[in-house]
């Protein structure tokens, strides 16, 4: 009876605490989601508005540290490297949802095409790392670093989602023939690409913020929907750096482009960057991919059909438009938080709910569906999309950007030799 009574006491306060946990996820996820709201200007009232100046005078710190940092490197105060080859530096002066990972891999092949032996450098936000205990001991015992890892040695995928990165895997997994690299050291990483794969190319994935490795071609992104939110700087607004820093891109991608121009943004772009060329690119979904077979199916199969939709990535709106726009009648949606970790009860709530509102099938975006274990069974069918890159306008199409930004020389030869 004693045992029993012991037994019962454990197993109340093992609930207990269960119960703690799960409440305190569920209050961080809430406030987590409030925070983008206030972040993008989607929350009102009057607790937004305290909760926003809040955030806005970390802004200014936020700032203050940013333009300091730039100011150490620019005067030679903290130097940058050099690692004897072509860097292509691909970035934004926004946190996500500029489209910068279509537009990494559409470079890379391209590249690759061309005859370059082509590495991606990535930070790999949300892989796994080192826990900080074994990191305390290394920094106590002088260890040395782990190595960088390789998602792709350029004919294999090594690595999960979980261990690279939802990005790098993706990366990894579309481009058979580049390398592609994690590590949030990019100096280490660009000289173990150099030294064992032997690279002649880096394509510095998110790395217009990343200062001490030295790019020779700047390449910005911005989202012509929301090209700078608020115009303020983190945490109250999505911009990383002033956008008087546009002055630093040699080449500036328009992403998210409907073809028309806007004068205003052009106006912007000038006012801070005179020769800096403009591409305007469209971000198009090409086709379907079955999530359990791999099978492609083609768009028009989303038109007049019921359909649910879900995803985490840092602009969902752009998706369901999509998804909209190609004639699907959205039942249900749901958003998470940008790259969220789907938990299989998490998967299994959206499916049921995709299946009581009635939907035939459900679709997300390729860059979740690698966060999603692959025996994952699903209630409905299953899909992600696939999307490309399109050029509107400031050149022929990719290639040709591609072949006049990083193989000026060679242009300027050919021309040489026509006048010849």
């Amino acid at each position: 009876a004693a045992r029993q009574k012991e037994n019962r006491f454990i197993g109340a306060a093992l609930a207990f605490f269960h119960d703690i946990l799960r409440r305190a996820k569920q209050t961080a996820q809430r406030v987590a989601n409030f925070t983008a709201d206030v972040i993008y200007d989607r929350a009102d009232g009057f607790t937004a508005v305290v909760y926003g100046g809040l955030l806005y005078f970390f802004s200014f710190v936020f700032e203050a540290i940013a333009r300091l940092r730039f100011y150490l490197y620019d005067n030679r105060i903290f130097r940058d490297a050099q690692l004897g080859c072509l860097v292509v530096v691909v970035g934004n002066l926004t946190v996500g949802g500029t489209g910068k990972t279509p537009i990494v891999e559409k470079i890379a092949r391209s590249l690759a095409d061309k005859g370059r032996r082509v590495a991606i450098l990535s930070r790999g936000y949300k892989s796994k790392s080192d826990s900080l205990p074994r990191k305390i001991l290394r920094w106590f015992t002088h260890g040395e670093s782990p190595k960088p890892r390789v998602v792709s040695d350029g004919k294999r995928v090594l690595l999960d989602s979980s261990v690279a990165g939802d990005e790098p895997f993706m990366l990894a997994r579309n481009l058979p023939g580049v390398i592609v690299i994690v590590d949030k050291n990019r100096v280490r990483a660009g000289h173990y690409a150099v030294s064992e794969f032997g690279a002649d190319t880096l394509v510095l994935d998110d790395g217009f913020q990343y200062l001490p490795l030295k790019g020779q071609i700047q390449l910005l992104l911005v989202d012509k929907t929301n090209p700078f939110g608020n115009k303020r700087l983190l945490p109250r607004g999505i911009l990383r750096e002033p956008v008087s820093h546009l002055k630093r891109a040699s080449y500036i991608f328009l992403t998210k482009s409907d073809g028309e121009k806007d004068f205003e943004l052009e106006q912007t772009i000038r006012k801070f960057n005179k020769t800096a060329e403009i591409i305007e690119c469209s971000h198009r979904l090409r086709y379907l991919v079955d999530f359990s077979s791999g099978e492609k199916s083609e768009l028009s199969v989303l038109k007049g059909r019921r359909v649910a939709c879900f995803s985490a990535i840092a602009a969902p709106e752009s998706f369901e438009r999509f998804l909209r726009e190609l004639g699907a009648k959205l039942v249900f949606k749901k958003r998470f938080l940008d790259h969220h970790k789907f938990s299989e009860s998490e998967l299994d709530a959206v499916f049921a709910d995709a299946k009581r509102a009635g939907a035939e099938f459900v679709v997300t975006t390729e860059k979740d569906s690698v966060r999603i274990d692959t025996a994952y069974k699903t209630a409905l069918p299953f899909f992600y999309t696939k999307l490309e890159i399109d050029i509107l306008n400031g050149t022929q199409d990719f290639e040709n950007a591609v072949e006049r930004i990083c193989f000026p020389k060679r242009k300027a030869d050919e021309r040489k030799a026509d006048i010849a």
